[in-house]
């Protein structure tokens, strides 16, 4: 999971200098995280499919394969046009799609009674490489160049995960029986009282909103940074902040989520998340930056992994794969969509205040919809319950 985050946070590192280099105004060069994150959730459905036929280690390995090809190819770019098309097709689409929604789908297959923090626990490796990837990678741009970086990252990633895949080629046992057992299953033929299509419908909507908001800061905090004159190394470094606390959030939110289950875990992010995207607005000096993109990993971290567990609550076990696949390909469109917005947004109105407020409507878009689930279901529990008094009168 770490080493396939590279391929979705090092191009924030990079956009200024990619930027630079080619000529383009900053929507295009934010056309590259689009793309690949586009591919990312493609490639998340159809790389589950294939982990539920052969195993997680397959995917694993096309993905420590197309990984490599793809750094080195976009290190190799004569213009962005290639450079955009090597994030799109094999960093997002065949390499790092590998490494979220199949291993999210085959941790969750492992554990019954604590699958909340298991799933937190596996989703963890994602931004915990969003923390260790941007100081580095900003390292070597700063030394060596952005292209030598990329080679660089190529092998790595090719070497290493392509050792990793290996040792995993056990498959899952079956714990759905056992769930059903001990109680643990609330799946039912009508999620939220809802027919299940439009159930699957409004979480990948929400699942949109959330990313659409959660993109603003994550990809163009370096950016930001380097036009409010503090540099590029410290929006890398507020970057890697953000994502170590996310890190911190996943672990909490998953022991929270064993708790009060995934969709109050899932509002609970979003009314988070909706507060700390309000405190860029007014606050833009460098501590208070450092501070904020903290309290914004803080607040955010739990929010995609709560839509695996949701999945699994509310939905049949037997369809888990496939649904958890399509909400979190929801969540990577709404992160491409977000990266590519806030990027237009900057080239139409010159500054991003505009770009925070409309992370900030998609963020309330998102949170109504989650209490909208919320009372749906406490209403349906409480239609139960009197049914079932009337039954034993």
């Amino acid at each position: 999971m770490v080493i396939g985050a590279s391929g979705m946070y090092v191009v924030a590192v990079v956009l200024p200098a990619v930027q630079a280099e080619f000529g383009v105004a900053r929507g295009v060069a934010s056309m590259p995280y689009t793309l690949s994150m586009i591919g990312f959730g493609i490639g998340g459905m159809l790389m589950g499919k294939l982990a539920d036929r052969f195993g997680v280690m397959i995917p694993l390995l096309v993905g420590a394969v197309c990984l490599g090809l793809g750094f080195i190819l976009a290190g190799m770019a004569p213009n962005i046009i290639v450079f955009t098309l090597a994030h799109g097709l094999l960093i997002g689409l065949c390499g790092s799609s590998a490494t979220f929604s199949p291993l999210i789908a085959d941790t969750s297959l492992w554990f019954v009674r604590r699958r909340g923090i298991a799933v937190a626990v596996c989703a963890s490796g994602n931004y915990l490489g969003g923390a260790i990837w941007p100081p580095i990678v900003q390292h070597f741009v700063d030394t060596v160049g952005w292209r030598q970086t990329y080679f660089g990252l190529g092998v790595v990633c090719f070497i290493v995960m392509g050792g990793l895949a290996l040792l995993m080629r056990r498959r899952p046992p079956v714990a759905v029986a056992a769930a059903a057992r001990n109680g643990v299953s609330l799946t039912s033929e009508r999620p939220f009282g809802l027919p299940m299509g439009k159930a699957q419908l409004l979480l990948c909507v929400a699942g949109i909103a959330c990313c659409v908001a959660m993109a603003m800061p994550q990809v163009h905090i370096v950016a930001y940074c380097g036009d409010l004159g503090y540099g590029a190394a410290r929006g890398a470094q507020m970057l890697s902040l953000m994502l170590a606390c996310g890190v911190v959030s996943r672990l909490i939110s998953g022991l929270i989520c064993d708790r009060i289950g995934g969709l109050r875990t899932l509002l609970l992010g979003s009314m988070l998340q909706g507060i700390a995207l309000l405190l860029f607005l007014p606050f833009d000096g460098l501590v208070s930056l450092y501070v904020i993109s903290a309290l914004f990993g803080l607040f955010q971290g739990g929010i995609v992994p709560s839509y695996a567990i949701i999945v699994r609550e509310y939905f049949p076990a037997s369809e888990a794969g496939g649904r958890v696949g399509a909400v979190i390909m929801c969540t990577m469109l709404g992160m491409a969509l977000g990266g590519w917005m806030s990027g237009q947004i900057f080239d139409l109105t010159g500054s991003y205040h505009a770009a925070f407020i409309n992370g900030i409507l998609w963020n309330l878009l998102n949170f109504s919809i989650c209490m909208f689930l919320l009372r749906r279901t406490s209403r349906n529990k409480s239609g139960s319950g009197s049914g079932l008094q009337t039954a034993g009168a």
